[in-house]
């Protein structure tokens, strides 16, 4: 259409013997004179000329004008316009102008890129679209790499990540890495570490060489429990029998002291791969060894006796009970999704409870005694996200409130409390798989309204208060020897406080001093074992639930001294600030909160 209405223009410009030097000679427009109008100058922008321009270089492209190169590629040939190529493709752009001898040839050879894939770049460089599927875009994505094409390359890699399942990962990791995609090789392996239990089934896992399977098994990020780390070697191991020689340089990269002693001494130290490896036996003997002598375990430092820490859990963040702007308790439940940044309303509990202990374990969330406006609480519910549903189960041994909650290893342990009398010392663990309860070792305080949480291989309880005296002391329970030990203190003490563990290090923040509602934060380095002050929060937040979400911290509810809180806000502990995120939608602070990860989508 263009092209006819130029064509028109012409034949009529010159039927009308248009002669412009012509008419500049004979016709001159008066303008007033005067300094300030000779000064005046307009300037005109179309702003769709570029857009419209490229639109009609394409059509002249496709009708076979002008075009002055030709791609070849196979047994297929692609014509285009060098100039075009050099403006959109950074590829051609240095071969056209930096007097490579493809920069005056006619025809053009290419290789190592699929010729569809090619043949849909070109026509991107001309129409800035490109269609992306299933079935193209490992060729659009090689080829978008080989052109650097960046804009491309990123599509077709969000495209490719939002696919991601336990049978593809490996593979796609395995090509990012080939074609530098950072990008898309990052989230790779926080897929892998994130559906690890899942993904070591798989015949990919199965096929890895083992600098592969090392490089995943070293990863501090892997959400999976040592068992199942070993039990991933182990399959690995047995897939072929010429890798058994490999074996020892594999069981050194699993955290055997992490395991259990029962575990070590049931499961490992009975596998026949072991018990032949004079490397691996070594690695069992160092393994018990931290068991049998806790005493010395600062001497027996090393990687292998690390917690994995994950920093990056990507997960919904559930808001559980409560309280209303009158203080009154709640069931309700909402979840924040990160997909949508919102927060929606779940199912409800079946009982009020404000002051409520939550923690999460197998994917499922534990709602802990609290207070239903009448009276303190033992009984204990449970909420499967995947029945949307909550059951009730086996209730506390004692009565309480204001207590802390935590999962280790396979258990849930609830610590202290207040029993609407006096603040406990007791401390209950819970085994789901039994449906029991049972009481261990109390506290060396009584604590009510502490922080719990489970770090470095410990549970932990930070300040809360006896009913006379509010503290900053630390107390740590070792799973295996059964005791309470006091470690380093706060730098001030605090009730009611908030607590969460996020890339090795542990938080504290906000609560309530006895005059003053907090709203520092401070951080602890089980390295150095010192605390430090970190930036603090925006809002003064009492009774504030804290939780670790996709690398971040989310301080939620709380309150400040004259209110209930529904905001909420959330730490980066890179740019060590906290910005507002969206507020709850059905509470006013008080809450309970735990985080269950996004589960990984069904396999097509």
């Amino acid at each position: 259409m263009l092209f006819e209405m130029a064509l028109e223009a012409a034949i009529d410009r010159q039927n009308m013997a248009f002669n412009p030097a012509k008419l500049h000679s004979t016709i001159k427009i008066p303008f007033p004179k005067s300094s300030s109008i000779e000064n005046e100058y307009f300037v005109y922008h179309q702003a769709d000329l570029f857009s419209q321009s490229f639109s009609a270089i394409e059509g002249i492209r496709r009708m076979g004008k002008l075009c002055d190169v030709t791609l070849k590629v196979d047994n297929m040939s692609f014509s285009a316009h060098r100039i075009v190529l050099a403006a959109t493709v950074p590829y051609f752009n240095a071969m056209f102008t930096h007097n490579m001898i493809e920069s005056t040839q006619k025809d053009i050879v290419m290789h190592g890129i699929d010729p569809e894939a090619l043949e849909a770049l070109i026509n991107f460089a001309y129409s800035g679209r490109i269609s992306i599927n299933v079935n193209n875009v490992q060729s659009l994505l090689i080829g978008a790499s080989f052109l650097q094409l960046k804009w491309v390359r990123n599509a077709c890699a969000t495209f490719i990540k939002e696919r991601f399942h336990q049978n593809n990962v490996l593979k796609v990791r395995t090509l990012a890495d080939s074609l530098g995609c950072y990008g898309l090789m990052t989230d790779s392996n926080r897929y892998i570490a994130q559906y690890f239990p899942d993904i070591s089934l798989s015949e990919d896992f199965l096929n890895l060489n083992i600098s592969e399977i090392i490089d995943i098994v070293n990863k501090d990020e892997l959400q999976a429990s040592e068992e199942q780390v070993f039990e991933a070697t182990i399959r690995w191991v047995k897939q072929d029998e010429l890798r058994q020689e490999c074996f020892p340089q594999l069981l050194a990269a699993v955290r055997l002291p992490l395991l259990s002693p029962h575990y070590l001494a049931d499961r490992v130290a009975t596998e026949e791969l072991i018990r032949s490896s004079h490397e691996c036996r070594d690695l069992l003997d160092e393994a018990k060894d931290y068991h049998l002598m806790p005493e010395r375990r600062l001497l027996l430092q090393s990687f292998r006796t690390r917690p994995r820490c994950v920093s990056y859990i990507r997960g919904h963040i559930y808001a559980v009970g409560g309280l209303t702007k009158s203080g009154d308790s709640l069931s309700t439940v909402e979840v924040y999704n990160p997909l949508t940044e919102r927060w929606e309303l779940a199912e409800a509990m079946s009982i009020l409870r404000s002051r409520v202990g939550v923690a999460v374990l197998n994917n499922k969330l534990y709602a802990f005694g609290g207070y239903n406006g009448i009276e303190r609480l033992s009984s204990v519910e449970v909420f499967d996200p995947s029945t949307k549903s909550w059951n009730i189960v086996s209730p506390m041994h004692r009565k309480r409130s204001a207590l802390g909650a935590a999962a280790l290893n396979d258990r849930l342990y609830v610590c202290g409390g207040f029993d609407g009398v006096s603040s406990l010392n007791i401390v209950e663990c819970y085994q789901p798989d039994l449906d029991c309860w049972t009481i261990i070792t109390p506290m060396q305080k009584h604590r009510s309204a502490g922080g719990v949480v489970a770090f470095d291989g410990y549970i932990y309880i930070l300040g809360g208060h006896d009913g006379l005296s509010i503290f900053d002391s630390v107390e740590r329970y070792d799973t295996y020897t059964g005791q309470w030990l006091s470690v380093t203190p706060m730098l001030i003490k605090r009730c009611r406080l908030g607590v969460a563990t996020l890339n090795g290090k542990l938080y504290a923040c906000g609560g309530y001093d006895g005059s003053t509602f907090l709203q520092t934060v401070e951080e602890y380095d089980p390295q150095t074992d010192k605390w430090r002050f970190v930036a603090s929060m925006n809002v003064t937040r009492s009774r504030v639930a804290l939780v670790a979400n996709a690398g971040k911290l989310w301080a939620i509810g709380g309150y400040d001294g004259f209110l209930n809180l529904p905001t909420v806000e959330v730490y980066d502990p890179k740019a060590d600030c906290w910005t507002f995120a969206a507020s709850m939608c059905a509470h006013e602070g008080g809450v309970g909160v735990g985080v269950i990860p996004i589960q990984e989508p069904e396999v097509p």
